[in-house]
């Protein structure tokens, strides 16, 4: 490949990222204008399925894509993942009823799993010839964390001025694009051949996380901890990670290899990613719920406050990125991003009823400066460190825990501030109070709010004590195996 075709490949890599990334955000902020659309009686009792189709069927395939990867190429896999995804979209803005939806964003959502991952594949092997660092690997972590922060915002916009279906028609020309451009320009290795994919191991992977992330959605939700429904799901979920681990030890060609949790630094990147995840989520799901509960924003205003942690999740990307470039190692900022994040939430923890938006915005400022160091370098490192033959499978695990560390976090951090909350009414009921009870619940709920930043900070305490036992030598990139063909 010329360099040209390089940077056009790197390009599609990184609108497709964004795509998939805001798609898993954008639904929240245009959830009123759906239901009044498409089932003003009883679409509010379905919502919740929009986001979870998407989430499940992304995080279900995950440790499939990986392997496919290793096993048929990246770029196939890539294009595949595209495809679905495009036509998810389609399906999605066409919807006429709610149940359709549902069903289209979880064709959708199998599409993302690939375009969140894959593509970090493609952009490991698209590194020039003698490349040092895999510069576009760390850009796509911090696309992805921008799109994040900016997801609620975007769709609150086009929800307000164009119409809830734009949300999902304005992927289809970008991704149409990225599709052609892809097709014409990547020309990327052919994997040997004879190598099997354990489709045992990845139904098995797909129901461990499904049933947790369901547990996690429903448990103190839709059902209380205790009841039949979620007892039964946290079962399924216990007999399906028992079967998945004997099978990863006994499988010829495992769905998540156990050799790579023998390398130290793989090992503890997992470990982060999946603390990270619990950690940011808990920092954009609260501080949006903060704004809206207690200081009154709407929802669409609300998301125009993640633009500065957004903002620092692009700019240190971006410093880190020409540093490493010059000699600098993930190590070291790996251990920065965790420090910063640990500081970043003992601001946010010293949030009060009356506290300046302007303090808010800084906080979140340094929420995305600790956060943009960890996404764009715990993937640099993972695929600096990874065999080249299991490229796929570690790059799309390290998405697999962070998908994994989110849910379960947003869902500890919630119960946390449910049992926290002395108030009157309960948290939900916030909203709808007045006067002096009104008063006393925001002064409990910020204290209870305080608590949970500070849960937060300690999670990413954790971060950087792993941080520290990362080696000091920077990795040794991976021989290639014999790759003879491109497709």
């Amino acid at each position: 490949m010329t360099d040209t075709q390089r940077k056009l490949g790197i390009l599609a890599c990184l609108v497709t990222i964004v795509l998939a990334v805001l798609d898993t955000q954008i639904v929240s902020a245009a959830t009123v204008p759906i239901v009044r659309d498409l089932d003003p009686a009883h679409g509010i009792d379905k919502i919740p399925w929009l986001v979870s189709a998407f989430s499940l069927a992304s995080a279900a395939m995950l440790p499939l894509y990986g392997r496919l990867c290793d096993t048929l190429g990246a770029k196939p896999v890539f294009l595949g993942a595209l495809g679905a995804f495009l036509g998810g979209s389609a399906l999605c803005g066409a919807a006429p009823s709610i149940g359709w939806l549902i069903a289209s964003r979880a064709v959708q959502g199998i599409g993302a799993g690939g375009l969140m991952s894959v593509t970090m594949v493609v952009i490991a092997q698209l590194a020039g010839p003698g490349a040092k660092k895999n510069k576009g690997a760390g850009t796509g972590g911090i696309v992805a964390g921008g799109g994040m922060a900016a997801g609620p915002w975007l769709g609150g916009f086009l929800a307000d001025h164009a119409g809830w279906r734009w949300a999902f028609y304005v992927n289809v020309p970008l991704g149409i694009a990225a599709l052609a451009t892809a097709v014409v320009v990547l020309k990327l290795p052919r994997p040997a051949t004879g190598r099997s994919v354990d489709f045992t191991g990845a139904v098995l992977a797909a129901a461990f996380s499904t049933a947790l992330l369901l547990v996690t959605e429903w448990g103190g939700k839709q059902y209380a901890w205790t009841s039949p429904q979620v007892i039964s799901l946290a079962l399924a979920f216990a007999c399906a990670l028992g079967l998945f681990l004997r099978r990863q030890f006994t499988a010829a060609e495992p769905i998540l290899p156990p050799s790579l949790f023998r390398i130290r630094e793989l090992r503890l990147g997992f470990a982060i990613q999946g603390l990270t995840g619990a950690a940011m989520m808990g920092a954009i799901y609260y501080v949006l719920v903060y704004l809206q509960l207690v200081r009154g924003i709407s929802s669409s205003s609300a998301g125009l406050y993640l633009i500065p942690m957004a903002a620092g999740i692009t700019a240190v990307g971006i410093a880190t990125g020409r540093l490493t470039e010059r000699g600098w190692s993930e190590r070291t900022f790996v251990i920065s991003g965790s420090a910063v994040g640990t500081a970043a939430y003992l601001l946010l923890a010293a949030t009060g009823p009356h506290t300046s938006l302007w303090q808010l915005r800084s906080a979140l400022l340094l929420v995305g400066l600790g956060f943009g160091q960890l996404l764009g370098q715990l993937i640099q490192l993972v695929q600096q460190t990874a065999p080249r033959h299991q490229l796929g499978v570690a790059t799309t695990a390290i998405r697999f825990f962070q998908t994994l560390g989110g849910a379960l976090g947003a869902t500890l951090f919630g119960t946390l501030l449910n049992r926290l909350y002395d108030g009157p009414g309960d948290v939900g009921s916030l909203v709808a109070l007045r006067g002096a009870d009104r008063v006393a619940g925001v002064t409990a709920y910020v204290s209870a709010l305080d608590t949970v930043f500070l849960c937060g900070a300690v999670v990413m305490a954790l971060c950087l004590l792993l941080a520290l036992r990362l080696p000091r030598t920077r990795p040794v990139e991976a021989k290639p195996v014999e790759e003879p063909a491109a497709v």
